[in-house]
């Protein structure tokens, strides 16, 4: 049986790149898009209805809008998360949930520094940090990361069987650890990474907020790192 595919996107002021990335999407692949947004005081909210999406106000943080929009998806669903940018591609999503519908993986995360990058769409700090974040949790792990990249897809009971914690930055960072902890079955596919379609990185974009997020996903790390297992593992969240 097929099971339904929720597109989860994150937004804070993304009005330059909301509607056209919310036409790209596929509607034969993606059943829902939920939209959940973090105090937009632009056109991003009107925009993103006007595109047929469903608008969620999810509260300050990257993590918190991630698992509200997951919250607010259906029990059976497959989720897919992308950042409102624009700079993933939404035809890579069917690539992403195939592997996971058919049975065959529990995780599939984009790779973009495997994939082709667009000039100027990755700094070199941001491709440093990726592949020194996979390093480390290989020597925890056993599990081979290239890159943090948001563009993902997970089933949303193998979700919250993780019991993620961290509400801000430090998101993807604690569900790749928690998923290899698990020992979930793992995919990591090149993704083609493009420049913003508009506005200013929230991260990337100042100094102040590469340091703010850095410092969030190093506290991250070292968390997960020290914590023996998860509160409670998928498996059990199925039943």
């Amino acid at each position: 049986m097929r099971r339904p595919i929720v597109l989860a996107i994150p937004t804070l002021n993304e009005e330059a790149s909301i509607g056209p990335l919310l036409g790209a999407v596929p509607r034969d692949v993606v059943d829902q898009i939920i939209v959940a947004d973090g105090g937009s005081t632009d056109a991003t909210i009107a925009l993103a209805r006007a595109a047929g999406a469903t608008v969620i106000e999810a509260g300050r943080g990257y993590g918190r809008a991630c698992l509200k929009a997951s919250e607010a998806a259906p029990g059976d669903a497959i989720m897919v998360f992308m950042d409102g940018d624009g700079a993933d591609d939404p035809a890579m999503i069917a690539a992403l949930v195939a592997p996971i519908q058919a049975g065959a993986q529990d995780f599939v995360i984009g790779s973009r520094v495997t994939g082709t990058r667009e000039p100027g769409s990755m700094g070199w700090h941001q491709v440093s940090a990726g592949i020194a974040a996979g390093l480390a949790m290989r020597a925890l792990y056993a599990v081979r990361y290239t890159d943090m990249c948001a563009f993902r897809a997970i089933g949303r009971d193998m979700l919250f069987g993780l019991a993620m914690q961290e509400m801000t930055y430090g998101w993807n960072l604690e569900m790749q650890m928690k998923v290899a902890r698990n020992r979930l079955r793992v995919l990591e596919i090149p993704v083609p990474n493009r420049c913003r379609t508009g506005g200013k990185s929230k991260v990337a974009g100042s100094v102040r907020g590469t340091l703010r997020a850095g410092s969030r996903i190093v506290a991250t790390f070292v968390r997960v790192a020290r914590e023996r297992e998860t509160a409670l593992s998928p498996q059990e969240a199925k039943s």
